[in-house]
């Protein structure tokens, strides 16, 4: 399983292109594997606030499109350990809270994370796939 930063979740709905080939293979392979994607819970709440900011257009509904979300996904928790493990990641670490309980999820549930963010990777402070 490999866990997906929210950015990601957009583009395989609408930019895939904008996926490099690496991550589309790791897609690809977690799915043949039957291992499956996962996101953070914050990814809904990050979904929402992008449809709120006209980030995204949608044809349905807001909560369909989050229950699409969650329907093809699993829905990791945000728990105690995952938000002690953020706080904790290091100064070169994005500070956004919901990239920090990402990277930290992906941590505490061993996973790599599929990020283009550059300054994630830099951090070195989680597996990345790009």
């Amino acid at each position: 399983m490999i866990l997906l930063d929210t950015h990601v979740v957009v583009w395989l709905a609408f930019e895939p292109a904008a996926i490099s080939k690496k991550a589309k293979a790791a897609i690809d392979d977690a799915r043949k594997n039957g291992e499956g994607l996962a996101i953070s819970d914050i990814t809904l709440l990050e979904l929402a606030v992008l449809v709120n900011k006209g980030r995204i257009r949608l044809n349905i509904g807001l909560e369909s499109l989050l229950h699409e979300v969650e329907s093809r996904f699993v829905v990791l928790p945000m728990t105690g350990r995952a938000c002690a493990r953020a706080i904790a990641l290091p100064a070169t670490y994005p500070k956004d809270p919901a990239d920090r309980v990402i990277g930290a999820t992906a941590l505490v549930e061993g996973l790599s994370l599929l990020t283009a963010d550059q300054r994630i990777q830099r951090s070195r402070a989680v597996r990345t796939i790009w």
